[in-house]
């Protein structure tokens, strides 16, 4: 593909005339705006602290990933034995009541384990976690004010 530098694209990146100049082929159109001149900002302080935050991410992971297969780690187990082992899911555990049914039963209390192993881990390794980032962040809002 070759270059056109008399393309009839007045927008075209590759225009050869300057933004400012007026083209003599098409003296008719208006002068483009003049482009804003790029302003960099005073650097500031980050606020908080970077590996806390990272720390934060990792233990809010870790917190979901133990809840989520806990949950799904068990319904997969009670779908895989549905399917291959219907023997042993047929089979009776006390009087009338087979091991798939008790194990359908069972998804329940094991919900309600994830959710409150979610809850554990959040109390004791996340929200510690999120408050000190938190009070690091006041306490950065607090010295940036006073400038």
């Amino acid at each position: 593909m070759t270059h056109d530098p008399y393309s009839s694209y007045p927008n075209h990146p590759q225009h050869p005339q300057h933004p400012q100049q007026q083209s003599p082929t098409y003296p008719w159109q208006p002068q483009r705006p003049p482009e804003p001149v790029a302003r960099r900002r005073p650097r500031r302080e980050a606020l908080g602290r970077h590996s806390d935050l990272r720390i934060l991410r990792g233990a809010y992971r870790r917190q979901r990933r133990v809840a989520t297969l806990t949950a799904l780690g068990y319904f997969t187990v009670f779908l895989l034995l549905s399917a291959l082992a219907p023997s042993f899911m047929t089979r009776p555990v006390t009087d009338g009541l087979p091991a798939g049914l008790l194990l359908a039963l069972l998804q329940l209390p094991v919900t309600w384990l994830a959710i409150a192993l979610y809850e554990h881990t959040a109390r004791r390794h996340v929200d510690p976690l999120a408050d000190r980032i938190r009070r690091l962040a006041a306490l950065d809002a607090k010295r940036g004010a006073a400038r």
